[in-house]
């Protein structure tokens, strides 16, 4: 169903200071089924689909492209790292994009190093994609639907030899802009119109805000995950200090207010 949509503020220039299985997905109610219409992933390397591959024999500045009708990224298998995250601006009557291809991350890397060097394998189902990059050390499982609107990317790290949290540095695409939200008080990402978009933590504490960049520190079996659109702006009380088994009493009970004249009117 459309979400009706009106003139917003001017972004502010600065804002206020995996042990799951591979098949899982997000949650359900994570994206509408009419924001998520006609998307799916492809995976490819170097031109090929990929499925999976010994990263141990891979260069560390190999990207895995992920391409879906509404969400583009690349990862890459041997750090984990996240680049390049575009929103494509695919007819939907959901997006935020007008149109407009709109990128929106340039990046999202975790401190591990060049650590991930056993099988990594990408799984493709729908609109659901899951990349499991496993080490010695780590391993990192990243979790993304090709929708237009709602809770649409997870990237969680395990620590497998130290209990030292991972640091994630989220910088993003030039033309967005962190600002705080002056209806829900909250630190939102846009472009100054109807975009928005929020991090979603969970077992993680914000080490650092300027209006580009995010750093923040992650514990192991925590996660930083990615919402667009109204779910963003939803005065919820946020994710619970969860590591394993967190879908279920994470839920919604409900439905929350939201108070931003973008998705409110």
């Amino acid at each position: 169903m459309p979400r009706p949509r009106r003139a917003v503020l001017t972004i502010l220039a600065t804002a206020a200071a995996l042990t799951a299985p591979l098949a899982a997905t997000l949650p359900a109610d994570a994206a509408t089924s009419s924001g998520c219409a006609g998307g799916g992933f492809t995976v490819t390397a170097n031109g090929r689909t990929f499925t999976k591959a010994d990263s141990s024999r891979l260069p560390a500045s190999t990207l895995v492209n992920v391409r879906g009708r509404y969400v583009e990224f690349d990862f890459a298998p041997v750090t984990g790292n996240i680049s390049n995250y575009v929103y494509t601006g695919a007819a939907n009557p959901e997006s935020m994009t007008g149109g407009v291809r709109t990128p929106v991350f340039a990046s999202k890397t975790v401190d591990l190093g060049a650590v991930l060097t056993k099988d990594v394998e990408a799984r493709a189902d729908g609109t659901d994609l899951t990349i499991l990059s496993p080490g010695g050390s780590a391993k990192v499982k990243i979790q993304a639907k090709d929708c237009a609107t709602g809770g649409i990317f997870q990237q969680e790290v395990e620590s497998e030899t130290s209990t030292k949290p991972v640091v994630f540095t989220h910088t993003l695409a030039p033309g967005m802009a962190y600002f705080t939200n002056p209806y829900t008080g909250k630190i939102n990402f846009g472009n100054g119109g109807v975009f928005r978009g929020k991090d979603s933590p969970q077992v993680a504490t914000r080490l650092s805000q300027t209006a580009t960049v995010a750093v923040w520190s992650v514990a192991s079996g925590g996660r930083m995950g990615g919402v667009l659109g109204e779910d963003s702006v939803e005065l919820s009380a946020g994710a619970t200090a969860c590591v394993s088994d967190c879908q279920a009493q994470n839920q919604v009970r409900g439905s929350l207010p939201v108070t931003d004249p973008a998705f409110s009117g």
